[in-house]
């Protein structure tokens, strides 16, 4: 049931107020869908779709359409526009005749899918011929669908590097879930964002700090706790002792968390000497009495990331030794590890982690945490996501509609009735023009007539979205992403 203090009639743009006095007379429906544009050179060519189970619940199912909430809307865009455009004789046959809620049906791919730019991800149609401007009216809302879409994207991009290098230097995926934690709650712009971006995070991960990423995993997707922390220190904990008493600043943190892991950030001021000095000296025997459950986490938080990395555990392996795995790697010692959470991206963990197996050094001893290059640093372009009208009915007559600007061809969009399948060679594809087969149709319908149809729950959503046994080949990222694009197929005409 959606929040009832939220006034759907308000959560649209402006101008959509005034479209049901444009279409044409005597139209009956509008069908529109919603796509990833495929661009060339990308360094995106697939895409992971999540999240629209959230905005359904949140927002759209139930009565969402009330006397009250008419009136409210009726007044606002009086103000707003100066003149009487707000269809309130419409809203209120709503409100009549289906008890306030929406008569629209959605049909989409199951969250979690893995589906190549360029395809249709979910169709959005009225189901009464009375209410055909409902269907582009929810567009506002639906095309927020970006955000858990690219952070979910985003994520499993890391994932795949992170998988690689891990298979490569240590021959095993043990760990993996937990190798890039979300560090990114403070960086985002709200609330909101917090918890779709961290729940998006999820999909890919068990490991982060944002905990309204977690709640809503529980409350919209049957996850009971679907991410994972430590106890850490952060540097308020560490300068607050002062300079001359950092040594006691950590010891205090092992003596308070003497079971379990524990990351404690050691550059306040020069983690070289923190971590030649003090974890390899003077705590040295502190650090050896920890086990593999309950290691020593050391964080560095400045400097250029590879190169910091490089020199910490080479300081490390001098005071602590290491050992070889068996793809001939070296590994610190079990109770002690390195978390990496300054500067991270796509790009320099990729680096980083080359970094160091050129060095002879396993992918097994380094996590990352990563803020807002995972959540904040990324728009609605970032995948190109647009939501357009590609069928009519007018007079009982149906007609196929597209766009196809002549100064940007990339912005054509589809025509007619859209579905998605996976052809003969095994390639997802968007059939158009109503040609698709009902059986083949990997879109499923989510919701309608203000219900949800079909609900999943996060560890179905995580199936979905595991890595194939391809993505985890050592292939430059790139290099890869290039292959993937050569291989999609933008529709079928």
């Amino acid at each position: 049931m959606a929040a009832q203090d939220f006034n759907f009639l308000l959560a649209t743009d402006s101008y959509k107020i005034t479209h049901y006095k444009q279409y044409p007379p005597n139209v009956s429906k509008i069908y529109s869908y919603f796509e990833c544009r495929r661009k060339k050179g990308s360094q995106f060519s697939e895409v992971v779709f999540f999240g629209l189970q959230y905005l359904l619940k949140k927002y759209l199912t139930g009565p969402v359409i009330t006397e009250e909430k008419i009136q409210e809307a009726k007044l606002f865009y009086q103000m707003h526009f100066k003149q009487a455009v707000f269809d309130e004789e419409g809203w209120r046959k709503v409100l009549e005749k289906h008890d306030g809620r929406l008569p629209i049906r959605i049909k989409a791919v199951p969250e979690g899918r893995i589906i190549p730019r360029g395809n249709v991800l979910f169709t959005v149609e009225n189901t009464d011929p009375s209410f055909y401007w409902l269907t582009n009216y929810i567009e506002t809302m639906l095309v927020q669908m970006w955000y858990p879409i690219t952070v979910a994207t985003v994520s499993r991009e890391f994932k795949k590097i992170l998988a690689r290098h891990l298979k490569a230097t240590s021959g095993s995926l043990e760990g993996l879930d937990l190798k890039l934690h979300d560090f990114g709650y403070r960086g985002v712009s709200s609330q909101e964002s917090a918890a779709l971006g961290g729940a998006a995070h999820l999909v890919n991960f068990c490991s982060t700090d944002t905990v309204a990423g977690l709640l809503m995993a529980q409350r919209y997707y049957s996850c009971p706790m679907a991410g994972f922390s430590i106890p850490a220190a952060e540097h308020s904990t560490i300068i607050s002792w002062g300079r001359t008493r950092e040594k006691e600043a950590f010891e205090r943190v092992l003596d308070q968390f003497s079971s379990g892991p524990v990351s404690v950030v050691s550059d306040s001021y020069d983690i070289f000497n923190a971590c030649k000095h003090i974890w390899g000296d003077k705590l040295k025997e502190r650090v050896m009495e920890r086990s593999q459950d309950s290691c020593l986490v050391i964080r560095p938080d400045s400097g250029d990331p590879a190169e910091t990395l490089i020199e910490v555990i080479k300081i490390l392996e001098e005071c602590f030794g290491c050992s070889l795995n068996a793809m001939g790697f070296k590994v610190l010692p079990s109770y002690l590890r390195i978390i990496q959470g300054d500067g991270i991206d796509l790009t320099s963990v990729d680096q980083i982690l080359q970094k160091l197996s050129d060095e002879g050094w396993s992918a097994e001893n380094i996590f990352f945490g990563c803020g807002s290059a995972l959540l904040q640093k990324l728009n609605r372009d970032t995948l190109s996501c647009a939501f357009k009208c590609s069928y009519v009915e007018t007079n009982g007559k149906g007609m196929d509609v597209y766009k196809q600007p002549v100064t940007d061809p990339s912005k054509g969009s589809k025509r007619g009735r859209l579905s998605l399948r996976r052809n003969s060679d095994g390639f997802i594809e968007t059939v158009e023009r109503g040609a698709g087969k009902p059986e083949e149709d990997l879109l499923v319908t989510v919701f309608e007539n203000g219900s949800l149809m079909h609900e999943y729950s996060l560890e179905e959503i995580r199936k979905n979205a595991r890595l194939r046994d391809d993505e985890m080949d050592h292939t430059p990222h790139n290099q890869e992403a290039e292959l993937l694009h050569n291989h999609i197929i933008n529709g079928l005409h």
